[in-house]
């Protein structure tokens, strides 16, 4: 079957609209943590867990490195952890650092897993001016893996919403 254009058209734009839902023009200024730029983090760049492009490529494969090393985004609504509700703890899809806990993940309806907080000292907030936007990235703090971005227009008590790639995370279920 082939799909005509004005299908084409649609699609790409119901896709185009639920990306920039989770890339609004926000900067997260939070007085507790300090975002860090580009320029600084070259500077800082020492993580726990660090290894060349070649290691993380093969231990990856090709569509994690291009989220967790390259810093690329997902499709909106087809990660395997977005309507996961199971009791438990998210990790970094890279290094397998504890960031959030089942208890935060809300649903934002943006296409990716969003939760309202990250477990203290796992994720590392960094200014990006990529695409002529404003927002701040999201980074493993122990290996530097990128796991999305934070906006602050999440509907629970912290106001936040990180916006996550399922990608980059793993998922450690709990037992009752």
């Amino acid at each position: 079957m082939r799909s005509t254009p004005l299908i084409t058209f649609l699609l790409s734009f119901i896709w185009a609209m639920s990306i920039s839902s989770c890339k609004s023009a926000v900067d997260i200024v939070d007085s507790s943590k300090q975002i860090q730029t580009a320029e600084n983090m070259e500077s800082n760049k020492s993580f726990k867990v660090e290894k060349s492009e070649e290691e993380w490529l093969a231990e990856l494969g090709p569509e994690r490195y291009a989220i967790l090393r390259k810093k690329g985004t997902e499709r909106p609504f087809t990660g395997a952890l977005l309507n996961q509700n199971s009791k438990g703890i998210y990790t970094c899809g890279a290094c397998n650092a504890e960031l959030f806990t089942s208890e935060m993940k809300f649903d934002s309806h943006c296409g990716w897993p969003s939760f309202d907080n990250e477990i203290e000292g796992s994720i590392l907030k960094v200014r990006d001016t990529s695409h002529g936007m404003i927002r701040t990235e999201i980074l493993c703090a122990n290996c530097g893996g990128h796991l999305g971005h934070i906006f602050d227009d999440g509907p629970t008590a912290t106001g936040l919403r990180y916006c996550v790639n399922s990608l980059s995370i793993d998922f450690i279920k709990q037992n009752p």
